[in-house]
Order: structure tokens, then sequence, then C-alpha cells
């Protein structure tokens, strides 16, 4: 069979942890950020991890994660 291709947007923003978890980067901290608040922007620092419905269609597009 041959090898199945990873989806390049996906590889870019996805990354899988120990069990299997997909971890993103949350949106929206990129710039127009000094009407943002202090606290918004602390908590857009944290790492977010994809519920399950979601985290099985990125385990599609990165076969080999």
């Amino acid at each position: 069979m041959p090898k199945l291709k990873s989806h390049s947007g996906a590889k870019k923003r996805f990354r899988f942890t120990k069990s299997g978890k997909v971890k993103y980067k949350k949106a929206g901290a990129r710039h127009l950020l000094a009407g943002m608040s202090s606290k918004r922007g602390r908590f857009l620092r944290k790492k977010a991890y994809l519920s399950g419905a979601e985290s099985k269609l990125i385990h599609k597009m990165l076969p080999y994660g």
C-alpha cells in the first residue's frame, strides 16, 4: 500500500502529545493587541487541546503523527 500524504496546513498547526491528544496554539494573539485586556492575552498564551471528534479529523490528516 502506498504512503499517505500528511496535510500541509495541519502539520504547521497541530502537535500530538504522548497520550495522543491534539495540541494547538490559540488564535488571536498576533496583532491588534492594544485593545485586548492583559488577562485575555495571558490566556491566549496557553496551549489548548482538541475535543475527541475534532481530534479524529486531525489524526486522519496526519497519519504518521
